[in-house]
């Protein structure tokens, strides 16, 4: 699979969940939450990791490994007049089964060892690393296409690359329980600006999605989708009465598409439209 987009000249290519992308310029941002296990290599440019206490700052050559379900702000630039090139190794859960099975690998590890950090990891120059991105940089050419079966190994040798850097990575990606559910109102009151659904809602709060509907009644007479909506009206109108902001600078940061939706939805719950907090 291939996308591009045009203005900004970006070109993203799809191999078997090895993914290339291209940034042209200076404008490359997302907001990345991945429900998989991932390692990102630069190229070349710089990719910069906010996760709103700090910049992991990922320069040509390296590599970070990202966790799944977690939240960071990704920015992929131009740096040195070089444009940003990367490669994106996505472990889902089901590659990560078969490969469990396939493996010889160690039950646990001594409890003395510790857990991984749970935010995103710069990994160190290895061998493996090494030999693995620069035998896959061919393809950066979109012309040349790999094939699935070829690609399949190469995340089989980044997968085996990382359980020899760190022994601790071995409980961390083949841990198959369901998560542990965490406070749905907490999860939304943080998360109320994003646009989840109800299948990635349940997710990120460790829960099936029928059991997620279950729960979400015992706390609130509103669906999530009317408590996410009134959320971020509550919020605008706390931001333009108190903070004094515009509706143009309110929609979109607290979650809404376009400032139609957002001025028919804050008439209905407040009576009033929202330019006349300005008044």
């Amino acid at each position: 699979m291939a996308t591009s987009e045009t203005g900004a000249m970006t070109l993203r290519f799809n191999y078997d969940n090895v993914f290339y992308s291209f940034y042209y310029d200076g404008q490359g941002a997302c907001v990345h939450r991945s429900r998989e296990y991932a390692l990102n290599y630069v190229y070349s440019g710089q990719m910069v990791l906010d996760n709103g206490q700090e910049e992991i700052r990922i320069g040509k050559g390296e590599c970070v490994f990202i966790p799944r379900d977690h939240h960071i702000t990704m920015y992929k630039r131009p740096f040195e007049g070089e444009r940003y090139c990367g490669i994106f190794l996505m472990f889902t859960r089901q590659f990560l089964r078969e490969i469990y099975g396939k493996l010889d690998l160690p039950r646990g590890v001594d409890p003395a060892t510790g857990k991984l950090d749970a935010g995103v990891m710069k990994l160190p120059h290895t061998a493996e690393l090494a030999s693995l991105f620069t035998s896959m940089t061919p393809y950066f050419d979109p012309d040349v296409k790999p094939q699935g079966d070829f690609m399949r190994l190469k995340m089989q040798e980044g997968l085996l690359a990382l359980l020899h850097i760190d022994e601790r990575f071995v409980p961390a990606l083949f841990d198959f329980n369901e998560p542990w559910k965490i406070d749905i109102l907490d999860f939304m009151d943080k998360n109320y600006m994003y646009e989840f659904s109800m299948e990635d809602m349940a997710h990120y709060t460790g829960r099936s999605l029928a059991t997620f509907k279950r729960d979400f009644k015992k706390i609130s007479d509103l669906t999530p989708e009317k408590w996410l909506i009134r959320k971020r009206l509550d919020v605008a109108y706390a931001k333009m009465k108190e903070g004094g902001k515009k509706v143009v600078d309110v929609y979109a940061e607290v979650g809404f598409k376009n400032p139609s939706h957002f001025s028919t939805a804050f008439k209905k719950r407040y009576g009033v439209p929202p330019t006349s907090m300005l008044s």
